[in-house]
């Protein structure tokens, strides 16, 4: 875990702590982003067909192409095999199996492995190629405690790809699950991308990602975007340079296609500081760093329960989270990101919060619509160690229907900065918040009620906790202490942001709530 970094509070903060009957808060006419439709089931499937056994990476090609569905296929743990891979589809709908021989050591399922149990791993690894493809429509397999990675001093591409460039539906694999594994790229050389995750049925689970960093081009652990859906990715370390984990990205080949139904929990994303220039521990290589978790074109999504850490500006400006939508390559002008739940995550040392593109500004492309962030810690956004400016949401090219609720927010730059058109259906309630030196600021408009009227007509922002800020030049019904102690956070030096009982602000919010975060519903996941 990383240190805290410094928690710096702006100056001007100039307003009294107001003692107010704050009105019931209006209806909201934000319209709520609809969950994913499907979820991908991961329950462990037992083998019923024949079990195989492997020696060497020859040997593994032969048995892959005769297994049949059922069948199990084991791998010495700490043997190496040289790959490339390819799954065979086949007739039926029976599981292979492809585990390590010491499965009965390996953590319990649920429960996320690390590199410290890759000695229970068989070595999967590639000079050249991915380690492990899918032939267009190969389904049900099942990856279960293997350590897969270049062949030492190789740069790899993907490690793993379930699908590419597929025209049709029917042409994706499906039905495929990452269990318990460990995916690194070459620790000097780094690789481009863990997983391509283009298919159907895909899931990530309990896994290691590391090391997928590169300069001149991004890099992620996880990205997908030529697939439908549904995605699981849940209890995982992810660790990528230009994202951790994007969708989009690139324009599907399947025409109208929009990866949906995507659900990501209790997962740690993270950017080890030994990539940051200028840390102590910098390791002398300064990769690719851009963002931590982006959407460019997705449908149904939900975030939920992560740690998001360790995010500077550097190849861009430094926001931790963007729902940007993009027609990247101009040949899918149906791309949207919508229906979006970003909800009890913790997102911390990053040079800034929430990027949100309402339509793409270099191509047609559909809107971004319908975002819930609700309940979610941001601590520790902006300062001169992540630099960024240390704004907390942004919002350009007309948003629709996002609302920001419930969330606790120490961030050192505004808390709202809106540009281009109008943004309808915004609500801000009931989340604390640093006023610094714009607090919520529109292009060319005075901070305050004057950028609310201008770029968020009809918008309610209510019930906000708003550290530092004029009560004059806000709606009202939000309060307004004068620093940070005055919250009444439980230990904020030690990172405690409950409110103690003795706070002012335990029962001002929506129904009688506290303000900011509801800690006894999250956020953040495992460790």
């Amino acid at each position: 875990m990383s240190q805290r970094g410094p928690f710096l509070l702006a100056a001007s903060l100039v307003a009294c702590l107001q003692h107010t009957t704050i009105p019931a808060a209006p209806p909201t006419e934000t319209a709520a982003p609809a969950l994913p439709r499907a979820f991908v089931d991961t329950a462990p499937i037992a083998s019923t067909g024949t079990t195989h056994r492997a020696r060497d990476g020859e040997e593994l090609r032969r048995i892959l192409g005769l297994a049949q569905p059922g069948d199990a296929i084991v791998l010495e743990a700490g043997a190496v095999f040289s790959g490339p891979f390819t799954l065979p589809k086949k007739a039926g709908n029976g599981w292979i199996t492809i585990r390590t021989s010491a499965g009965d050591r390996l953590p319990a399922p649920g429960t996320r492995v690390d590199p410290s149990h890759a000695s229970l791993m068989p070595r999967l690894e590639s000079a050249t190629e991915s380690v492990v493809t899918a032939d267009p429509g190969a389904h049900h397999y099942r990856l279960i405690g293997l350590e897969i990675r270049p062949k030492a001093g190789k740069f790899l591409l993907n490690l793993v790809e379930i699908g590419a460039s597929e025209r049709s539906l029917e042409a994706l694999p499906h039905h495929i699950v990452v269990d318990r594994c460990y995916l690194h790229g070459d620790p000097r050389l780094g690789g481009r991308r863990g997983i391509a995750l283009n298919g159907r049925e895909i899931a990530v689970v309990d896994s290691y990602l590391s090391d997928f960093k590169e300069v001149g081009a991004d890099s992620q652990a996880i990205a997908g975007w030529n697939g439908p859906g549904p995605f699981k990715i849940v209890n995982n370390t992810l660790e990528g340079a230009a994202e951790n984990v994007m969708f989009g990205g690139a324009d599907p080949a399947i025409r109208d296609l929009v990866p949906s139904d995507i659900e990501i929990r209790r997962n740690l994303f993270r950017k080890p500081l030994s990539w940051m220039k200028g840390d102590p521990s910098f390791a002398g290589t300064a990769w690719t760093v851009k963002n931590i978790f982006e959407l460019k074109n997705a449908r149904r999504v939900l975030v939920d329960g992560n740690t998001f850490e360790n995010n500077w500006a550097h190849a861009q400006s430094g926001f931790a989270i963007l729902f940007t939508v993009r027609n990247q390559d101009g040949s899918a002008p149906w791309s949207t990101v919508e229906d979006v739940t970003f909800t009890n995550n913790i997102v911390r040392h990053t040079g800034s919060g929430v990027n949100v593109l309402g339509t793409d500004d270099a191509a047609p492309s559909g809107p971004a619509r319908r975002i819930a962030i609700r309940n979610n810690l941001f601590d520790d956004v902006g300062g001169e160690r992540w630099g960024g400016g240390g704004r907390l949401l942004q919002l350009l090219n007309g948003v629709a229907d996002l609302a920001f609720e419930h969330n606790t927010c120490l961030h050192t730059g505004n808390i709202v900065t809106a540009e281009g058109a109008v943004h309808t259906g915004f609500v801000f309630r009931d989340n604390i918040v640093l006023q610094n030196e714009y607090g919520v600021s529109g292009a060319g408009k005075a901070s305050g009620r004057s950028t609310l009227e201008a770029f968020f007509p009809g918008s309610r922002f209510v019930r906000n906790v708003i550290v530092g800020g004029d009560a004059s030049v806000y709606p009202p019904g939000n309060l307004f202490p004068r620093s940070v102690d005055q919250v009444g956070f439980m230990d904020r030096e030690r990172g405690d942001y409950r409110l103690a009982p003795s706070s002012r602000y335990a029962r001002v919010a929506t129904g009688g709530k506290e303000a900011g975060v509801d800690f006894s519903e999250g956020p953040g996941g495992p460790p």
